[in-house]
């Protein structure tokens, strides 16, 4: 409405012959997104789903920006150096630049974003841990600040591309409060928050003073529409223009690439699938046990015939693109015969019972999770499936230790490192990990954290990998393809592996 509203004053200047200035071309053109879930909070240091990253990645900027290509480049900081055998980071900020309520982003804006992160407040939240290698930031000047470190970190500038790093403006916040900052987020990105309806849509418009350029969309809007049938029907009805992963079910691929509107768009991606175990109570407490629930499923088989190859099998919880991954490490073959033997030799009779909880709209994994029942059947475990909804799941089943002996993890590892996965899955405290606390395992995580010998630093994730499977701390299931369904009408789409998309170079006809 403000675009029309500008162009109305503009023509009516033009026709009374008034002398005026040329105002800037405007973008035109709307993006509907349809995405599987709300994060209920914009804040950056509230979050780690890629729901959430998908969305906000066009709100907010961070220091660095790793884009589909998973190259990292500037993003708020023009250029940076690292100092003091990289126990310092100087960054050079860009200048000029504003938050949408029109704050100057400048020194001050970054000391506050990670004292706040590593603060009081960020404690409140999943993200702290990924950070905590920083000590302090100093202000050089105006335009310069020093970033101090306990110790190194190899993967920082990737994570000061993503979720708690974020930029964020002081004054806002200090004025309107953290709750409203929830609601009604304020960055410095391609497009400005507009309105949100929880668990219907967040609206965005274009911010045509973004520094990388006024974005091709004048609109985006969010859609959050659980279902997968009532997505794909929003997509073949033109009312959605971009379905997001991992939304789309293998059972209805054919039905995008059947309309000729439509386009499915599928790239390896970082996400992998497990049903991790309860390793405190209950018959998964003891290893043999969870070793033989591992080896009584047929995962090959699932990943052939459910997932019709958009997948491929792990042995450790994550995929191929991860820093950590290890090609020679082997999953636990099926084997039912072996399965019952180790039940046996833990004393577990058959008729066993273990309830398996999964997120209630993803369809691909309730198919799968069917299966596995059945193939737990065979070797004289009864399970029962659960179905949760997505936010209550994570928010506050998992993290509470309420789940049954299995409980789905989908992680998505965004930085690409396996550290971000094996920290948060396995050290004790952490919110993923509420049943498991191992020395051992900290031991292995905290140490491979300062190195920068990157090889040695490979070698202890590879150990990390190997003692989680040892332990069998997961049934590790698959590392799925992000699978889009687009309209054709969109132009200059450039699918991201991990569903961190800015869509400011996009357009449509």
């Amino acid at each position: 409405m403000k675009t029309v509203g500008i162009r109305a004053a503009y023509m009516a200047l033009a026709m009374a012959g008034t002398a005026f200035i040329a105002l800037p071309a405007m973008a035109e053109g709307k993006l509907t997104v349809s995405t599987p879930q709300d994060p209920g909070s914009w804040d950056p240091i509230d979050t780690f789903l890629v729901q959430w990253a998908a969305v906000a990645t066009n709100i907010f900027d961070g220091l660095t920006y790793r884009g589909p290509d998973l190259k990292l480049v500037p993003g708020l900081a023009e250029s940076w150096e690292e100092l003091d055998e990289g126990k310092r980071i100087r960054f050079h900020l860009r200048k000029g630049v504003t938050f949408h309520n029109g704050e100057p982003f400048n020194a001050e804006a970054v000391k506050f974003t990670f004292e706040r992160l590593l603060g009081e407040q960020g404690a409140k939240g999943p993200q702290r841990s990924n950070y905590v290698s920083i000590d302090s930031i100093e202000i050089i000047d105006e335009n310069t600040v020093d970033m101090k470190l306990k110790a190194p970190d190899p993967v920082l500038l990737t994570k000061l591309a993503g979720y708690g790093a974020m930029i964020v403006p002081p004054k806002y916040i200090a004025e309107k409060g953290e709750d409203f900052f929830n609601a009604n987020p304020v960055g410095t990105g391609a497009f400005k928050f507009v309105s949100y309806a929880p668990k219907v849509n967040i609206q965005l418009a274009a911010n045509p003073d973004y520094w990388g350029g006024a974005p091709k969309l004048s609109e985006l809007d969010f859609r959050f529409i659980a279902e997968p049938s009532t997505a794909v029907a929003e997509l073949q009805a033109g009312r959605v223009d971009l379905v997001l992963p991992p939304t789309i079910p293998i059972g209805m691929i054919d039905v995008i690439k059947n309309d000729s509107k439509l386009e499915l768009v599928s790239v390896p991606g970082p996400t992998v699938d497990a049903l991790r175990f309860n390793t405190k109570s209950g018959i998964t407490a003891d290893p043999k046990v969870r070793k033989a629930l591992i080896m009584a499923v047929d995962r090959a088989t699932i990943i052939a015939s459910i997932l019709a190859g958009e997948a491929s099998q792990i042995a450790s919880f994550q995929g191929a693109l991860s820093f950590g991954y290890d090609p020679e490490m082997k999953p636990l073959p099926y084997d039912p015969e072996g399965a019952k033997a180790l039940l046996a030799e833990a004393g577990v009779k058959p008729g066993a019972t273990v309830q398996i909880d999964i997120r209630g709209n993803d369809a691909t994994m309730n198919e799968v999770a069917q299966v596995i029942a059945s193939y737990l059947q065979m070797v004289g475990i009864t399970a029962t499936i659960k179905p949760y909804e997505t936010n209550v799941l994570l928010n506050d089943i998992i993290p509470q230790g309420k789940t049954g002996a299995m409980f789905q993890q989908k992680w998505g590892g965004w930085t690409f490192d396996y550290d971000n996965t094996a920290y948060s899955m396995y050290h004790s405290g952490e919110k993923w990990n509420p049943y498991d606390s191992d020395p051992e395992m900290d031991k292995l995580l905290e140490s491979q954290r300062p190195l920068t010998d990157r090889a040695e630093r490979e070698r202890i994730l590879k150990d990390i990998a190997k003692y989680a499977a040892d332990r069998a701390l997961e049934l590790p299931l698959y590392n799925s393809n992000a699978i889009y369904g687009i309209n054709k009408r969109v132009q200059g789409f450039v699918p991201a592996p991990d569903t961190r998309l800015k869509l400011n170079e996009v357009s449509v006809n």
